[in-house]
């Protein structure tokens, strides 16, 4: 039985209220947008892609060595940016800004060790950011670039930023609504 997997590190809900508010504010635009579901944003890791029951016991195992050398770390939320950039925009992420290096240690070392059950190599570098909506069309496109060079530059109003003390696989499951997602397994990070 195989499944569509990813590892990420899952948000507090101040996150993403923080982050539903934000799109509020985007949605205004009116622009066509398929915005993620506040709940489902993440900081992923390693998208895996289709994994097998044998697959997903390994990548535990790789998760558990990985997290048992990390230590759990600080997250703070950075400015709002688009792939592959604010003028056009065609994914909209809201950056990482303390933390990033240690995401990024993470994915590499998961990243690497998981190449080796046969799941392909990440061509781009990591990234460290939550997507939070994907553009559909270029319909009203011009008041969304606006709107998204007036808030990029402004950092979260309040100092957003949580501990990120372990790390999840999660089974994502297609439907017509959006993506359902389950989390199979959390592992904690090294604490000091």
């Amino acid at each position: 039985m195989s499944m569509r997997a990813f590892i990420a590190i899952e948000l507090p809900k101040e996150i993403s209220d923080y982050l539903s508010r934000l799109q509020d504010k985007l949605k205004t635009t009116g622009a066509d947008v398929k915005w993620v579901e506040p709940d489902n944003i993440h900081l992923t890791l390693k998208f895996l892609g289709e994994i097998t029951e044998a697959q997903s016991k390994e990548i535990i195992k790789i998760m558990e060595d990985t997290c048992g050398i990390n230590p759990a770390f600080d997250i703070a939320l950075g400015g709002l940016g688009a792939f592959p950039r604010i003028t056009s925009p065609r994914v909209i992420w809201v950056g990482i800004d303390a933390g990033r290096d240690e995401a990024g240690k993470i994915a590499q070392e998961l990243e690497d060790k998981i190449s080796g059950l046969g799941i392909a190599k990440e061509k781009k570098e990591f990234s460290a950011h939550l997507t939070i909506a994907r553009t559909r069309s270029a319909f009203n496109i011009t008041a969304l670039i606006q709107d998204l060079k007036n808030l990029a530059g402004i950092m979260p109003e309040q100092n957003l930023r949580f501990k990120a003390s372990r790390i999840s696989l999660i089974k994502s499951t297609l439907t017509p609504k959006g993506p359902l997602y389950e989390t199979l397994r959390e592992i904690s990070l090294k604490t000091a």
